[in-house]
Parts: C-alpha cells; structure tokens; sequence
C-alpha cells in the first residue's frame, strides 16, 4: 500500500507517518519504481500498534522502547502511567470544584470571579497565615462547599478555628456538608467534622448530632454529647456517663450532666452513674470518678446513693462520698 492508501485507512495523516518514519518508528518495507514509500501488512499493524500505544498516554520515546527494545518491562511503564493518569485527573478534579465553586459563588462581573478565585486559592495556601486570612475574609465571597472541605482538612488549630467561624456565619447547608465527615476513615476527619458541627448555630446541626451519639468513634460520641448537653439534650446523658466513666473529657462532661439535672432528670441521671459504681466490672479510677460526677447530681436518688457507698471497699470512694454528703448538708 502507499502512503496515502495507509493514511486513509489507518487515520493517521501522511504528514504524521513521515514523521513516525524520521524518528525510526515505522520504516516502509519497500519502495515502487517511482520510488513512492510502499507499506506492507506488518507495517500497517505496527502504525496501529503505535496509535494504540499513543492513545494510553505513552510518549513517541516510549513507543519506540516499547516496540523495539528486546528488554523493556511494561509493568514499569504501565504504573508509570497509572500515576500520571491519577495526577492527571486530580488536578482536573481539582479545576472542576473550583470552577463550581466560583460558578455557585454567582459571580456578577469578571472581578468577583478572580476575587472567589484568589480566596480559594489563600484557603489552600501552604501558610498558616494565608489560609486564616483567607477563612476570616471568606464569609460571604467563597461557598460553603469550599469552607467545609477546608475545615475538614485544616490541621492548623488557628486556622480550623478561623473556619468553623466562618461556617457558622454561612448560612445554611454547612452541616449536612460537615456530617459527611463523620464517615471518613480518617480519625482526625471525623473529629473536625464533629468540632465544626458543634460550633453551628441553630438547629441544623441538632440532628446529625443526635446520629453521631451512636458513631464507633468515641471521639465523636463523646463531642456530640458535650454539644447536645450544652443545649440541654437529655438524648446525651448515657453518653455523658460513659465519659466519666472512661476517663474522657470526664470533668466536662460531669458539668454538662450537673447542667442537666433538673427535677425530671436528676433521679435518672444519679441512678445510671449509681448502677456504674455498682457494676463489679467497674474499677477503681472509674468508681471514684463516677462518685464525683454524683456531687452536682441534686435529689434524694444521688443522697441515697452517696449514703451507700459510706461503707464502700475502697477508703477513697467511701472518703468522697462522706465528703460530698457533708456539703450536701446529708451527712
């Protein structure tokens, strides 16, 4: 075939096969006696083994090592590739949210468009500094969207701090983006996501709150629990003595219960950090702190409680709860 039968039926122009042969890639195998390139069937197959080659991302280098060198190993140039493709499609991804974002920032002149951009930008800024700016700045110029994935991604405890602010100030939306964090297989996620959302206002981060007082992480059990108890959620009570019990933020998490225990929760309370002192399985640390927690605890339920343990096995726990009924005006 000639060049130009091959150009036609391969696709490739006969510019481009010139060019293939200038750099040793395809050589025709014979001449006509006009001395016209003439193709023959191996060198057909090889054009489309370079094509192919080209459509995977390999370089016109490459695809002659490939071809032609009896040593070469593709599974190293394979995952070559793999990486490429994936940074390639990272920074594409990258771009994409960008340009969603500033097309939801709904941009009315050109100016606010490079001003959403230059903030996204300060948010991923390797500074500290520039990304706290940034956050600070970004109330109402960059959207929710970007503020959240920050957040959630912010290992600065100043800049983290400068972002929760400004997602408490965006509006709706903030937390349901937030609670996807909950789920991530990073601990430090899942604690961000909870921070942020306890720092919400209103009652848009309520509910996924009440959801995270059941997660597997007792980090967010116990954030949640601090949050919602602050706002007077007697859902966290249970997850509130677990603390205390496990030694976790126990001190908070015995004034959230003391803040809890008005006339319709006093006695529940008492009774479950009772039944705790009481469980065989429950050691001493454990037991002394759930007898402090019972100071803060008002009613006759948590008095009876610290009566019975005047008597307990342990002198501390028996010293405390002497002590504690004394200032209760019980002992």
């Amino acid at each position: 075939m000639l060049i130009g039968e091959v150009a036609r039926r391969s696709g490739v122009s006969a510019r481009m096969l010139r060019h293939y042969e200038s750099l040793g890639l395809v050589r025709p195998s014979g001449r006509t006696g006009s001395g016209y390139r003439e193709y023959s069937g191996e060198d057909v197959r090889r054009i489309f083994h370079i094509e192919s080659l080209r459509a995977v991302g390999l370089s016109l280098r490459e695809i002659g090592r490939a071809l032609d060198d009896p040593g070469f190993t593709p599974s190293a140039l394979v995952d070559d590739l793999i990486l490429r493709t994936r940074e390639r499609i990272a920074a594409e991804t990258e771009l994409l949210t960008r340009l969603q974002r500033v097309r939801a920032a709904d941009p009315a002149a050109w100016e606010d468009v490079l001003q959403v951009l230059a903030l996204l930008r300060a948010l991923g800024s390797t500074s500290a500094g520039t990304r706290q700016r940034a956050a600070l700045a970004s109330v109402d110029e960059v959207p929710v969207e970007a503020l959240a994935q920050a957040a959630l991604g912010e290992g600065d405890p100043y800049v983290a701090g400068a972002l929760r602010w400004a997602l408490s100030r965006s509006g709706g939306g903030g937390a349901a983006l937030l609670a996807e964090g909950l789920s991530s297989p990073v601990a430090a996620v899942r604690e961000r996501a909870v921070r942020s959302l306890a720092e919400m206002p209103g009652g848009e981060a309520a509910p996924l709150l009440r959801e995270a007082l059941a997660s597997p992480d007792a980090v967010v059990r116990g954030r949640a629990a601090l949050a919602l108890g602050a706002q007077g959620e007697a859902a966290a009570i249970p997850v509130l003595v677990d603390m205390i019990m496990a030694g976790r933020n126990d001190t908070d998490a015995a004034d959230v219960l003391s803040s809890l225990a008005d006339d319709a929760a006093a006695d529940r309370i008492a009774s479950l950090l009772a039944g705790r002192i009481g469980d065989g399985t429950t050691g001493p640390p454990a037991r002394g702190r759930l007898t402090q927690a019972l100071a803060g605890i008002p009613g006759p339920t948590a008095s009876r409680a610290l009566t019975g343990l005047l008597g307990d096995a342990d002198p501390a726990v028996a010293l405390t709860a002497a002590y504690l009924l004394r200032l209760r005006g019980d002992g």
